[in-house]
């Protein structure tokens, strides 16, 4: 009896979570979209929304902020900046010209811009701010991107309570699971399909099993997203570069398009993971060594793009993930080998969870933890016209205009910085460059 009873609840209890996973599933294998993640999303937006109003109302009658159009305004972003934008205007003045400044005696005000710029850096600094999590201007129920919240009402602190047990009791398990799914399902095609000849056939089921595999991983994290211009997609033989926030920009991409990856060789399971991508697709795996010498590098990459029957490779000419408000420094490898550039720009919405991975502040753990413990990932995809290199275009400006067409297309503020100013101290050149314009201008030069 009690064996039966058993069978009985488990029956019960594994028919809806069977039932549930084929709805999720099987949408990904056709690319259907049946919109139960668009309704998620939505009323997501209308609870915020609420919240937003709820903290409002509590700051504004508490004195704790100024609240503009309904949201609460910090001291930090009531900063403006006025006066002279560069050196040259500081030292020159609103009225006058260099050569009338500078024929004065030394006034104590004309270091001024010095000690203002000094200033500004340290409240608002426009390179290390983008290695730091986007902060919002309301709160979305989560801890990590907005840390000035406190207990303002009763009906906040449930609400929050009751996501809390949402999204770790409930969603989290549910995701966990539709990763080890599609982590699965992933490894056990491409070792079958790594027994096939290499050809059309081949490089079809390849593509396929792809891009089921990326919407089921997107599907994981509750990705809601939208891609535009899918005419512009990359195409064999062409090189795909974006905007880098996280190590999800891959499945992001991967779930409307099928790309060849290039890295470094891994051990452990990374590294079996990479060989069965290698006896299934072209892919690009470097050895430390290897990775030293730009020539080599460049050589393979260059095989592999000249074979248009070869996926596009895609590449983060960023070289580190920046926090989805900027891009910074492309750096010119992958536009010096020639070829069809395909840019595309990504944005996340940062109301849903915080997409931006700070390497040096959490580790890959602990960040896969927080996006699979957050409300969603929701962003927008826009593929741009392909580009290539212009006649006596070098390869930086090529660079650099492949880069402002992405930052444009996406919101996003366009840096010159690189984005290795996360681990490294910025350059001697760079500090040298503003010793040596200060220099010719108080010389009269």
């Amino acid at each position: 009896m009690d064996q039966q009873l058993f069978f009985l609840v488990l029956g019960f209890t594994l028919t809806p979570l069977m039932a549930f996973y084929a709805m999720v599933i099987i949408p990904a294998a056709l690319g259907i979209e049946v919109g139960v993640r668009r309704i998620y999303v939505t009323t997501l937006l209308k609870i915020f929304e609420w919240g937003k109003q709820r903290i409002a109302r509590a700051n504004e009658n508490s004195g704790g902020g100024v609240v503009r159009n309904g949201t609460v305004v910090t001291a930090q972003e009531l900063i403006e900046r006025n006066g002279p934008k560069s050196l040259t205007e500081a030292v020159a003045g609103e009225n006058g010209s260099i050569e009338r400044k500078l024929k004065h005696d030394f006034h104590l005000s004309d270091i001024c811009y010095f000690l203002k710029g000094g200033v500004e850096s340290i409240i608002d600094d426009d390179v290390t701010k983008r290695f730091d999590a986007e902060e919002l201007s309301s709160w979305n129920l989560l801890t990590r991107t907005n840390q000035n919240y406190q207990h303002l009402s009763l009906r906040l602190t449930v609400l929050w309570g009751l996501g809390f047990v949402i999204r770790y009791f409930i969603l989290l398990p549910f995701r966990l699971s539709l990763l080890v799914i599609g982590i699965s399902w992933c490894m056990l095609s491409y070792a079958v399909i790594g027994y096939l000849p290499r050809g059309k056939l081949k490089r079809s089921i390849y593509w396929y099993i792809s891009t089921v595999t990326n919407r089921i991983l997107g599907r994981s994290l509750s990705a809601c997203v939208t891609y535009h211009n899918k005419e512009y997609r990359a195409a064999g033989g062409g090189i795909c570069v974006a905007n880098h926030t996280s190590p999800i920009d891959v499945i992001i991409l991967g779930g409307n398009n099928c790309y060849a990856m290039i890295g470094q060789r891994q051990g452990g399971f990374f590294g079996m993971m990479q060989r069965a991508f290698s006896r299934a697709e072209s892919h690009i795996w470097f050895d430390r060594s290897e990775m030293k010498d730009r020539q080599a590098v460049s050589r393979r990459m260059k095989d592999h793009v000249e074979d248009p029957n070869k996926l596009p490779i895609l590449i983060f000419p960023e070289g580190t993930c920046i926090n989805n408000t900027s891009v910074m420094m492309f750096k010119k490898g992958c536009f010096e080998i020639g070829g069809t550039i395909y840019p595309v720009a990504i944005k996340y919405d940062p109301r849903f969870g915080d997409a931006f991975w700070n390497s040096s502040k959490y580790s890959l753990l602990e960040y896969l933890v927080m996006m699979f413990s957050s409300w969603a990932l929701v962003c927008d995809v826009w593929y741009l016209p392909p580009m290539t290199q212009q006649e006596n275009e070098t390869a930086v400006e090529f660079a650099g205009r492949v880069k402002a067409a992405i930052a444009k297309q996406g919101g996003l503020l366009d840096l010159v910085w690189d984005g290795q100013l996360k681990r490294q101290q910025v350059k001697s050149s760079f500090k040298e460059e503003k010793q040596a314009e200060y220099s010719k201008l108080i010389t009269g030069e």
